[in-house]
């Protein structure tokens, strides 16, 4: 179930952009800029972002999990906030079946999902498979959530909007970060913005070439291994 993405995120925004020496005269290529955000959704096990660049990071955090991670863990986004993130239509990729990408119709059913899947796992005795990254606003279910990172500690992630109860990182709308020191250490100085668009654009196009990689497959499970 493991497909590597080929392409990579790090042209997202224009802040940080670092000149690569130009080739001598004979050299084939030419001078390209290349982006790299020092970014990883799984250096903590909750990233409560709020401030008005918390969306743009939670873009740039779930792409960059599709995309760098995208062989060994599972982004699942709720309906509603993959419209709110990456301006996706009420019907569409309602029948995707993406290995590493799974948008359930709401925050309940994405975590009734998760709840599921690492019971199972718990039951099985599997050790290692996909790790599961949840990317929604929490306001609804901010203990549920809670309890679910509890109780399985290095199998579920989070990048959460709204109100989260725990530590938050206040990202303002040039990106600085402001945070308690335990947070403040899992981002850069400044984080790169990505617009709706833009990240709707980069979503379809990794979607369609992870489709053109991809053998037949059966949903997620499958990816886990007894220990």
């Amino acid at each position: 179930m493991c497909y590597p993405f080929r392409h990579r995120i790090y042209t997202a925004a224009t802040a940080g952009l670092s000149p690569v020496p130009a080739p001598s005269a004979q050299g084939p290529e030419a001078v390209r800029f290349v982006y790299r955000p020092a970014l990883n959704p799984f250096a903590t096990p909750t990233a409560g972002l709020t401030g008005p660049g918390a969306t743009s990071t939670a873009r740039v955090l779930a792409l960059t999990a599709l995309d760098v991670h995208g062989d060994d863990s599972l982004v699942v986004v709720p309906r509603p906030d993959a419209i709110t993130l990456f301006g996706l239509a009420e019907d569409e990729l309602l029948d995707d079946n993406t290995a590493g990408l799974f948008i359930p119709g709401n925050l309940d059913a994405a975590l009734a999902y998760l709840e599921t899947e690492l019971a199972i796992r718990e039951k099985g005795g599997v050790t290692e498979g996909r790790r599961l990254l949840l990317v929604a606003d929490c306001t609804q279910e901010a203990e549920r959530i809670a309890a679910l990172l509890t109780h399985h500690p290095d199998a579920v992630f989070a990048v959460l909007l709204g109100h989260w109860t725990g530590d938050q990182a206040t990202i303002d709308d040039e990106g600085l970060v402001e945070a308690p020191p335990a947070v403040a250490s899992n981002f850069p100085s400044r984080l790169p913005a990505m617009s709706r668009m833009e990240a709707r654009d980069r979503l379809l196009r990794f979607l369609a070439q992870q489709k053109d990689t991809q053998k037949p497959s059966t949903r997620r499970r499958s990816t886990s291994r007894r220990g």
